[in-house]
């Protein structure tokens, strides 16, 4: 007796035509990149002088032998008169195997220690910043790799947006990345607030915590965005969803301006 194939042309069709098979289900969704935020505190402008010439002449080079083509260099907006004076440093890795291997790499960089030396041998007396912190994220699953904003105008003008959202327990936050990832990123993408990555951290100070950079053409650009964003009908249907009642207990809001030297 002749067997019947499991799945015979007839059956494979049909499968098709009812949308069981698509060519999208056989597609291997991206890996998840790393990032690394680099955060330095500065006091005044000589402080943010030595760590720029660090990082443009010095550390950014490196990176770029190192394999990591993008860099952004961030500064809070009018540093000059801000009470708490940030650098930021945004790096992308592909993998934690990427990330450990970049810090061990740049340990050996001959060229870094020389080029950076004013930075790298200060003295205890002399440091070129009050203080540096470090977080390492995991991109969201709904966006698995960061995404370079467009812009129309020049870089003093462009404003990026870091938010860092936490809640008051883990299942709380696991609640708020599923809002994200559900819903809350579709808006962004929609209204034109070009996202820059969504984060979920795994090592940083304040914990449980999720991070993301949105990005604009001007400070204008910021506000009308955020306001079109507030009236969006989808936000204010999942917003009130009591499923999603609760799950931010605190919201930090940095706006940055990009380095003359950025690569974003």
């Amino acid at each position: 007796m002749k067997s019947t194939p499991l799945f015979s042309g007839k059956f494979l069709s049909l499968f098709f035509c009812m949308g069981y098979f698509t060519i999208s289900s056989f597609a291997a969704a991206p890996a998840r990149q790393f990032y690394q935020l680099i955060i330095y505190h500065v006091k005044d402008k000589l402080q943010e002088e030595r760590v720029d010439k660090y990082l443009s002449a010095a550390y950014l080079p490196a990176a770029h032998r190192a394999g990591i083509p993008q860099v952004g260099i961030f500064k809070t907006v009018n540093i000059d008169t801000a009470s708490d004076k940030r650098i930021y440093v945004l790096l992308i890795h592909r993998s934690l195997k990427d990330f450990h291997q970049f810090s061990q790499v740049t340990r050996k960089d001959r060229k870094l220690s020389a080029e950076g030396a004013d930075y790298l041998n200060a003295k205890f007396d002399n440091p070129p910043y009050l203080r540096k912190e470090s977080i390492l994220m995991e991109a969201f699953a709904g966006m698995p790799v960061f995404k370079k904003p467009v812009f129309t105008t020049t870089k003093n003008e462009q404003i990026f947006e870091l938010r860092s959202y936490e809640s008051a327990t883990e299942r709380l936050y696991e609640n708020k990345v599923t809002m994200f990832n559900k819903d809350e990123m579709e808006i962004f993408t929609r209204i034109g607030s070009q996202p820059v990555f969504y984060g979920e951290v795994l090592a940083g100070s304040h914990m449980p915590n999720l991070m993301y950079m949105t990005a604009y053409n001007n400070k204008a650009a910021r506000d009308e965005h955020w306001k079109v964003f507030g009236n969006d009908a989808k936000w204010k249907t999942i917003s009130a969803l009591p499923e999603y009642q609760h799950n931010m207990s605190k919201a930090d809001v940095q706006l940055l301006t990009p380095a003359t030297y950025s690569d974003l």
